[in-house]
């Protein structure tokens, strides 16, 4: 349970943060996060929904702008999710494992991860 509340705490301490990575993890329990509070939003009132959802609009997508720099690629890839059918592309780029280092940060999906050096050779 500690994972799925510090992955929200992080994405809402870092609501418009489109820099560094985010993990595979984090990415997905504030995924699940929003999936939940909207639908019991939605059941309670369209007003309240509405007001959820205009909420969690930023830090979900500097989330998702995160999660693709974890795997190398510039936030803006988030637009084909506006696509139909094409989208979906957007759901199997999210779902791919961390990346090694890039333009956006540090290798082990930690944009503050060392590098890490084989015993021996420092």
């Amino acid at each position: 349970m500690d994972d799925i509340i510090s992955a929200v705490k992080t994405c809402f301490q870092k609501y418009v943060d489109f820099s560094g990575r985010a993990t595979r993890p984090e990415f997905w329990w504030f995924f699940l996060f929003q999936l939940v509070v909207l639908i019991v939003t939605g059941m309670v009132s369209n007003i309240v929904y509405g007001l959820a959802a205009l909420a969690m609009l930023l830090p979900g997508l500097a989330v998702g702008a995160r999660r693709l720099h974890d795997i190398g690629k510039s936030g803006w890839w988030l637009l084909i999710g506006l696509i139909p059918l094409v989208g979906l592309y957007l759901l199997y780029l999210l779902a791919q494992p961390t990346g090694p280092a890039n333009a956006y940060g540090g290798g082990a999906g930690s944009p503050d991860a060392p590098a890490v050096i084989p015993p021996g050779q420092q």
